[in-house]
């Protein structure tokens, strides 16, 4: 009896450990290949190219870009890269919205990719220039709106895109994500 327990103990703390290591190798990013299937993955969050420094200026006006950061050449060629490397695999989309802060139209126009659309729910709420509530409400609402059978850019920022989907993203990094089950997955670049 004693024999039979430890013998279960045994292969209880296998079994968690097989577990807990198949949930670790579970890939942290896909390719831009693996996100064709639209089904999959409708929505791609990216977050604006290289723009240095940290938040807003204080004077920061969402209608004057210079009182904002924005990007620098690195974060424009970084942008047109990015744009170049969507369309050498063939993925395009149906509607790209961006947020109104100007290192995001910014790179969403240097993206190339078609009309931008510039959209208050992917404003930043980081330093408090917007409610984040009310911002993350808007983004939910359209997110649930969208045409489920085509593909949706969404150019914005670090705190939305974490905010939406728990996935951290430095600046040119896109999110893959599904309005439908929450499910989400960076995407690889290159």
């Amino acid at each position: 009896s004693d024999v039979l327990r430890m013998s279960l103990f045994k292969f209880s703390i296998l079994a968690f450990v097989v577990s807990f290591v198949g949930i670790t190798a579970k890939a942290d990013s896909i390719s831009l290949k693996e996100a064709l299937d639209r089904s999959k993955y409708p929505v791609f969050f990216l977050r604006h190219a290289l723009a240095p420094g940290y938040g807003d200026p204080p004077d920061f006006n969402i209608d004057d870009c210079k009182t904002q950061r924005n990007l620098n050449s690195e974060g424009k060629d970084q942008a047109t890269s990015i744009g170049t490397d969507l369309k050498s695999i063939g993925i395009s989309f149906d509607k790209i919205y961006s947020s109104e802060w100007c290192r995001c139209t910014e790179t969403a126009s240097l993206l190339n990719l078609g009309e931008v659309t510039t959209f208050s729910g992917l404003n930043s709420f980081f330093q408090n220039h917007y409610n984040r509530e009310e911002t993350i409400a808007k983004l939910m609402n359209k997110l649930e709106s969208l045409d489920k059978t085509g593909r949706v850019l969404m150019v914005t920022h670090q705190v939305v895109i974490s905010a939406i989907t728990g996935i951290n993203v430095s600046s040119g990094v896109a999110v893959a994500y599904n309005p439908s089950d929450g499910s989400a997955v960076k995407l690889s670049m290159r």
